[in-house]
């Protein structure tokens, strides 16, 4: 039915102070109506709760949590809870860092703690395990959301959503690769070649059936053993070649391996059940969280800088300040000079400083950056 405006008085039961709380309308709401302290509850068919904390700066002993969405109207939706599995293990460190810079930190009661929390209305559930089960968990919906990289959704050939990627990985920004590698000085400059070598192939991979996938198409016949790490270790002793994950390539050339072929460059993402993702009010969720997430990432590595410059300058600073489009240029009351601002990489700071002062540019600020959102 219809719900008017309306207001009644309540007894919150933490302090016994009469309370004046209105009820907004709201689409379809069904009869039942359940009281919190502080808080009218209407219960919506749909399942969604609707709350209206109007009572909150008149009973400040019955002060609850209640959602900040809440907080910005006197009649606010909750966003949808999302279950959010995030992974343990080399992305551990730097997914966490991530979340705790995108203002959704991670709190859990020790390192090695499996569950969390995250103090964010969106988000109901934390828990954090092994990137290579995260896609089949989130796929089964046991999970709505979930952090794991395109090699560990490429080798379990699990159906989930990819709502982004995230420009991180163990060490750096760049994507990780999962590449195919022989001994130094092996014959086998691709994996079309591997085919000639004597004897019966032998692959020692991270990757089973990614790799399967790739020498069958390439008419390449192998035994394929799965590896539980150190890999590289195994040439030639153990195997004629390798499928393994790397960044930058370190520990495949200091074992005296040679990169003959890129299976799978593989990006963190951000995955999603696909029911879940159907629904409109939890897929908005989950893009508010890949905003946040994004914007954090795009702002990692750059500095606003703001300056002051005469109008006889400005041309001369203009050319030598960098920017994302163009700088912002506002005239300065009175006239006769401008100020400038624009994001530049941090990584340039200490030439342009200097020489946008030799261009005739003052009270220069260079200011940190939180999140960068398009």
């Amino acid at each position: 039915m219809t719900v008017a405006s309306q207001t009644c008085v309540v007894r919150p039961v933490c302090s016994g102070e009469a309370v004046a709380i209105t009820i907004s309308p709201s689409p379809a709401l069904d009869t039942k109506l359940a009281l919190h302290p502080t808080v009218v509850k209407l219960r919506a068919p749909s399942g969604q709760w609707w709350f209206t904390p109007k009572a909150q700066a008149r009973a400040p002993a019955c002060r609850t949590a209640w959602s900040r969405t809440a907080q910005r109207g006197a009649s606010a939706k909750i966003s949808p809870m999302l279950r959010l599995v995030l992974p343990k293990g080399s992305l551990e460190r730097a997914t966490l860092q991530l979340f705790a810079d995108a203002d959704l930190a991670v709190n859990r009661s020790s390192d090695v703690a499996y569950r969390a929390t995250i103090a964010d209305p969106r988000i109901d559930e934390v828990r954090i395990l092994r990137p290579q089960e995260i896609p089949v968990y989130v796929a089964d919906g046991l999970f709505d959301l979930g952090i794991t990289g395109r090699d560990c959704i490429e080798e379990r050939g699990s159906e989930v959503v990819t709502l982004g990627e995230l420009s991180y990985s163990k060490a750096t920004a760049n994507p990780a690769q999962v590449v195919l590698a022989v001994a130094h000085d092996s014959p086998a400059h691709s994996l079309a070649d591997l085919a000639n070598l004597p004897g019966r192939l032998r692959i020692s991979s991270e990757y089973p059936e990614l790799t399967r996938r790739a020498l069958a198409a390439h008419g390449v016949e192998a035994d394929i053993a799965l590896s539980y790490g150190a890999t590289e270790a195994k040439v030639p002793d153990i195997a004629d070649a390798v499928v393994d994950m790397t960044e930058t390539g370190g520990a495949l050339r200091a074992a005296g391996l040679r990169v003959i072929e890129i299976l799978l460059v593989s990006h963190t993402e951000l995955i999603a059940n696909p029911a879940a993702a159907a629904d409109p009010d939890k897929r908005h969720a989950m893009e508010q969280i890949l905003t946040l997430l994004q914007g954090t990432l795009e702002a990692r590595g750059k500095v606003l800088v703001k300056l002051n410059v005469s109008a006889e300058n400005l041309d001369s600073v203009l050319g030598v300040l960098p920017s994302m489009r163009a700088p912002t240029v506002s005239e300065l009351s009175g006239g006769g000079a401008f100020a400038l601002e624009a994001v530049v990489a941090k990584s340039d700071i200490n030439v342009l400083i200097p020489a946008l002062r030799d261009h005739g540019a003052s009270d220069i600020l260079e200011i940190p950056l939180s999140k960068i959102v398009h």
